[in-house]
């Protein structure tokens, strides 16, 4: 097992998701809102130095740790179990990364952890690999 990616990356983690796309009713189609479309360049531009060489093949194994910042020392490395809801959150940034080129396609994900935690640093710390 070789980890292709493991890195903190220090962020102000935007409170828009995925979820929140919207619908025009005329042409019955899904688009971004400028608050979506504008977090999502933001996760472009914050992942653009970790892309792989070449993309992960498959079976991957995708870790991503997401830390939201407290000022409450008690806090710290406990699970958050409040709003933004984890699964949206994370559909924005696997987008991304699809889209840079971490690998040919989400599917290709096996095996996904996802954690949610306050800490003293905001930020997203990712780790994937090829199994």
């Amino acid at each position: 097992m070789i980890t292709a990616i493991h890195k903190f990356i220090p962020m102000d983690i935007p409170k828009v998701t995925h979820q929140q796309k919207r619908v025009n009713f005329q042409t019955r189609s899904f688009y971004e809102d400028k608050r979506l479309a504008s977090a999502r360049d933001y996760f472009m531009i914050m992942l653009k130095s970790l892309v792989p060489e070449k993309p992960l093949e498959a079976p991957i194994l995708l870790k991503v740790m997401w830390c939201f910042y407290t000022k409450d020392k008690r806090k710290w490395d406990k699970y958050k179990t409040t709003r933004p809801d984890l699964d949206n959150h994370q559909k924005l940034l696997q987008d991304c990364m699809t889209k840079l080129g971490f690998w040919q396609d989400d599917a290709q994900i096996a095996t996904l952890i996802i954690t949610k935690i306050w800490d003293m640093e905001e930020g997203i710390e990712i780790t994937a690999y090829t199994l």
